[in-house]
């Protein structure tokens, strides 16, 4: 019996020299608990072009050539023995961020608990751009920090694609935002809702900003350090991109010698916010239906809106990694598998 294949973009190896492209992959069969989603678009993020150059390899792990892209939406088409909250017809939306497998392909395996219906107000290419920057934004504020009513949160690079929600969000909970972006982006994320705006182009934020109770590390180089100078004394640093702390380590059950090399890499920012009566910590995202759940309630009542860039097709998926590794993306970029 032939096997059934699909096509699906992917890597090779690490580094350099990754070899992404398109291959005919496996047709992905799914367990008791799993739904098979056809894909119909997919919401590109940083890690995407982070993965294959092995910016994570010691804690991401992939059978290679491995399949790229974490957030999708689609329409399930399969389900498993045990799955009890979706059925076929089924338009849904998810995270598979680090479950093994990539989304950047016409069928993907979804866990049932990663995955919730999508937002009756959206279609599957807004959808799709929302997964990972609205649980990485809600796990940040609702978990990491418990950001009050009131309080003040830097979103530095308020115009991309996780900026430009969690100033959303973050004004929906009730907080005041700080955030910095291009003389062009401006007033629009002010129209997002950030209260007070830094142009980086004239000005640096650590000598604008003051008194921040939290501040989402999103921007590599000496941003992280420059933030712990707006915060208050007890004020909390949640960073996305680093570096990896022991703390990580240890939630990832990694080997002794990870550990120590982590410990090592978060030394200097660990000490430096010690030393001013702050706390550092790592976060990588979890997938987690029931808060997409909740979140596709926020955007059925139209309190957050998704912001998308650009849709690429999905033959022009190299394309598409390319403008986002270059950063100027404003909100989300998104591929688009198939035609609604």
């Amino acid at each position: 019996m032939k096997t059934r294949t699909m096509k699906a973009f992917t890597f090779k190896r690490y580094g350099k020299s990754p070899e992404l492209g398109f291959e005919e992959s496996d047709y992905p069969s799914h367990g008791d608990e799993d739904i098979l989603v056809k894909v119909y678009a997919v919401g590109l993020n940083p890690i995407d072009n982070m993965i294959p150059a092995g910016t994570f390899k010691p804690v991401l792990h992939f059978k290679l050539p491995a399949t790229l892209g974490s957030d999708l939406a689609g329409v399930v088409v399969a389900t498993g023995s045990r799955v009890t909250r979706f059925k076929p017809g089924d338009e849904v939306y998810a995270s598979i961020f680090d479950t093994g497998t990539g989304s950047l392909a016409e069928y993907a395996r979804v866990h049932e608990s990663h995955a919730a219906i999508k937002p009756k107000n959206l279609d599957f290419v807004q959808a799709a751009s929302l997964p990972m920057v609205s649980l990485t934004s809600w796990q940040a504020f609702t978990e990491r920090t418990s950001l009050q009513a009131g309080q003040k949160v830097f979103i530095p690079a308020g115009s991309g694609g996780i900026g430009s929600f969690a100033i959303q969000l973050a004004k929906h909970l009730g907080a005041k935002t700080g955030t910095t972006t291009s003389t062009a982006n401006v007033e629009w994320v002010s129209r997002l809702g950030a209260d007070e705006v830094v142009d980086y182009k004239k000005q640096e934020f650590e000598q604008v900003l003051r008194d921040y109770d939290v501040v989402l590390g999103t921007l590599r180089g000496d941003a992280i350090e420059k933030s712990t100078q707006i915060l208050k004394p007890g004020g909390k640093i949640v960073s996305l991109i680093g570096p990896l702390d022991a703390d990580f380590a240890r939630a990832r059950h990694l080997n002794i010698v990870l550990r120590l090399i982590l410990s090592l890499m978060s030394r200097k920012i660990v000490r430096l916010t010690k030393k001013r009566g702050l706390h550092y910590s790592f976060h990588f995202v979890r997938p987690d239906g029931n808060q997409l759940s909740h979140i596709a309630s926020l955007i059925e009542a139209e309190h957050i809106k998704p912001v998308i860039d650009r849709v690429f097709p999905f033959t022009k998926t190299q394309e598409a990694l390319d403008w986002l590794q270059q950063g100027r993306a404003k909100g989300k970029v998104v591929v688009k598998v198939q035609q609604e």
